[in-house]
């Protein structure tokens, strides 16, 4: 499907591509993984014609199609669902077309509808929205009511609607709960045509995809399986490589001993030469060199306190207005290790808040520790760090009782070398501002630590370094993460944010990826639809009448011009059939004739039977 031929490329003063070559399998999916850094968003740019190569080609099929997410979806006054409607460009253009198209062209543009199953397209796209966390309420909503990181979701539907020959996405569970994590991982899995996915979560490269590309030193390799299976390999390939090198180094200094021993002796002038012939002919076989992750430094308390930490008796907390969670019963100790679970908008950061001293319960009763310490690390900072700051001047303020080597030997701590901490928060990578973030909120060894969505800038390797981080932390912990795999191995408690409240999850997260997809499909909805309790589900409201209607209208006029295109052979057929001289002169055409009449019979009846159900159809509805 995607050919890569000897790339190269250079760009902001450093080598990106250095000769990469690399073939992918039609429909394969493939996880593009590397070091934050390396050039993973800007292969993407190359081959949707963004960036050009030095040199080295991009070869696909012919009027392949290529599907990104670049930037979030504008805010227009278009309602959600025609927006992802317009991303199928193809049906959008023959619908486009029927309203002005003469009657004789009409028939073969109904037959590609057909084809293309334009008549589900509402209901394909309403299924895609939901498992993506929108309502069917929101369906009708105007895409200028959405936020941001809810028009970046609108994006991400229509491309996975339109499904592109190569579909290319860059760190997609970045801007989703949990919950359309879990969505996602399933449909990427059965996504009909090839993709490459940008991705440092664990699971999702462990289950969505079927080859893992490697990008490192500006080179491409490619691996069968999912994440864990190109951990071994890359392993197994790293030990045969070091035990080759060692080989062929012994082999160069036996060599070499030879020659210094006896390259002074006339008598063995001659064997000396050969093997100094021998030695410059061993193939170069470079060192292996292990990438050092920089780990995290996380303090644990000095002194733990007595518990509980927290205790909430019916607490209730908003904004002001309509309480955002209500009668909370709840209890955290010092070795408490909670995952917190829940829809986008379930309170999830509201209870983060309230924990953090951020807010204070509106009724009931919210008893702390007096000596608590709380370090609160939640994803809106790095946003809203200033662009102009740098590393030393924050920390500066962070520490100012402290001398200036201090606070560089700090931020060396951090994974902040010499030459970035001066450097603007600007021109830092996402990965640098959220290790100095997370450093920062964990420097003054905390009681408990509240992680909201702490990885999303983090590679796979420094996703492990905070995951051995937070294990070797004494102190709670309270965790909001989609990152499965770090939920998994933090947590040892779930807690489920749903209908206003706050309860105990009874399972593992393995238990709760099976609740969310089951209830998403008993309920036809999306996973992030889903509520705490198992309860009967009504079946979704259909859309506005105007879309059923119209849909099944343009079935009817589909089936009436393809019984009217039927009839039409039928009578021409049965005209030279009745024409003695179509006998008279060519017997076996007559045949020929024959036959196809009756196969033009059997397709008018199929015609028949598809409008008369159509036009039913169409009368219920409208009735």
């Amino acid at each position: 499907m995607l050919q890569i031929n000897e790339l190269v490329l250079d760009a902001w003063g450093r080598r990106f591509f250095d000769q990469a070559s690399v073939m992918l399998p039609r429909d394969a999916k493939v996880g593009l993984v590397g070091r934050n850094g390396v050039g993973k968003s800007t292969l993407f740019k190359v081959i949707l014609g963004q960036m050009t190569p030095g040199s080295g080609e991009i070869l696909m099929p012919k009027q392949a199609r290529i599907g990104s997410v670049d930037q979030e979806h504008p805010a227009t006054p278009v309602s959600l669902l025609d927006t992802v409607l317009e991303a199928d460009l193809e049906r959008a253009d023959l619908l486009a077309r029927l309203e002005t198209a003469p009657p004789e062209e009409m028939g073969d543009i109904y037959d590609r509808l057909i084809a293309i199953d334009a008549d589900r397209a509402p209901s394909r796209a309403a299924e895609i929205l939901a498992g993506l966390g929108f309502t069917h309420e929101d369906l009708s909503r105007p895409m200028s009511e959405f936020s941001g990181g809810w028009r970046m979701r609108v994006a991400l539907a229509a491309s996975l609607f339109a499904a592109p020959d190569l579909l290319l996405l860059d760190e997609p569970t970045n801007y989703l709960d949990l919950e359309g994590a879990l969505w996602l991982e399933a449909r990427l899995k059965k996504y009909p045509h090839s993709a490459i996915v940008i991705s440092h979560d664990r699971e999702l490269l462990n289950n969505s995809v079927d080859h893992i590309l490697h990008l490192k030193d500006g080179k491409l390799d490619l691996y069968p399986g999912g994440y864990n299976n190109f951990e071994h390999q890359l392993s197994e390939k790293m030990r045969l490589q070091e035990a080759s090198r060692a080989k062929v180094e012994a082999r160069r200094e036996h060599l070499q001993s030879f020659v210094d021993r006896f390259r002074a002796k006339a008598s063995k002038a001659t064997q000396a030469q050969s093997r100094l012939k021998m030695i410059a002919k061993l193939p170069p076989v470079s060192a292996v060199i292990e990438e050092r992750v920089t780990p995290f430094v996380i303090p644990s308390p000095e002194r733990p306190l007595p518990p509980p930490l927290i205790r909430l008796e019916g607490a209730t907390v908003g904004y002001g207005g309509a309480p955002i969670l209500r009668r909370l019963d709840l209890r955290l100790d010092i070795d408490d290790r909670i995952g917190l679970l829940g829809v986008n908008g379930a309170g999830k950061s509201t209870f983060a808040k309230l924990v953090a001293g951020a807010l204070t319960v509106e009724s009931g009763k919210l008893h702390r520790s007096s000596r608590l310490r709380v370090g609160w690390f939640h994803q809106h900072q790095i946003e809203a760090m200033d662009p102009t700051d740098t590393p030393l001047e924050i920390i500066r303020r962070a520490l100012p009782e402290e001398s200036e080597a201090k606070r560089r030997a700090r931020l060396a701590q951090f994974g902040l070398t010499y030459d970035k901490v001066e450097t603007t928060v600007a021109n830092l990578s996402g990965g640098e501002r959220a290790r100095l973030l997370l450093n920062l909120v964990a420097m003054e060894a905390p009681h408990l630590l509240i992680l909201d969505e702490p990885t999303n800038h983090l590679d796979i390797d420094s996703r492990r370094a905070l995951l051995d981080a937070l294990n070797d932390y004494e102190g709670a912990v309270i965790l909001i993460t989609h990152d499965r795999s770090l939920m998994e191995l933090v947590a040892d408690r779930l807690w489920l944010a749903a209908d206003g409240g706050i309860e105990p999850f009874d399972g593992d997260m393995a238990d709760y990826a099976t609740f969310v997809l089951d209830r998403a499909k008993q309920a036809g909805r999306g996973p992030t639809q889903i509520k705490s309790a198992p309860e009967p589900v009504a079946p979704p409201p259909p859309p506005k009448a105007k879309v059923p209607t119209g849909s099944a209208r343009r079935r009817a006029e589909t089936a009436e011009a393809a019984m009217a295109k039927a009839n039409e052979l039928v009578a021409t057929l049965d005209h030279s059939l009745t024409d003695p001289r179509t006998f008279a002169s060519d017997p076996a055409k007559a045949a020929d004739l024959g036959r196809r009449r009756a196969a033009a019979q059997v397709t008018l009846e199929a015609a028949e039977r598809e409008w008369i159900a159509a036009q039913e159809a169409y009368e219920t509805l409208k009735g």
